[in-house]
């Protein structure tokens, strides 16, 4: 099975953040440093739209949401469930330059949270190597060696067994 050619949206008014984390990945605390992203996987009836937060103390996927489109409510909630219940004070937030990333709703929604927001330059997935790293290996292990397609029921169960 090939891999699906990766589309980008873009927004008229957007804001980069600086790379704060520099490739120095790992953190010395949980709630330090959290990578993020949406990936897409396209194997289903419809596309889906997978949000994930990683925790750079130990790649702890520490939230992650399906949902059926690209918008900003599916980077609020993956945020929300990502805070609940943990003490974030300081903690950076590292995404690449996505559309959901630079919007200003999205980038006011973490400041108001109390995260630092941190951003990869464009096009370097080398910059935010945790999270690509998870969703690659995601597609590899729970789609792309299976030859048939699936209903989106189960390409969410995939995802959420795989988590």
């Amino acid at each position: 099975m090939r891999r699906k050619k990766f589309v980008r949206y873009k927004l008229d008014e957007t804001v980069k953040k600086a790379d704060l984390i520099k490739r120095i990945f790992k953190a010395d605390a949980p709630n330090q440093k959290w990578y993020t992203d949406v990936s897409t996987i396209t194997d289903g009836e419809s596309n889906l739209y997978v949000s994930a937060i990683i925790d750079g103390l130990n790649n702890e996927v520490i939230s992650s949401i399906i949902g059926p489109s690209l918008n900003l409510e599916l980077a609020f909630e993956t945020v929300n469930r990502a805070i609940k219940n943990r003490n974030i004070d300081g903690v950076i937030l590292h995404s690449d330059q996505g559309v959901l990333y630079t919007s200003p709703r999205f980038q006011a929604f973490v400041k108001e949270k109390n995260i630092t927001q941190s951003m990869s330059q464009v096009g370097v997935c080398y910059d935010n190597v945790l999270i690509e790293s998870f969703f690659s290996h995601l597609k590899t292990e729970g789609f792309y060696s299976q030859d048939f397609n699936e209903t989106n029921e189960q390409i969410i169960e995939i995802v959420e067994e795989y988590i």
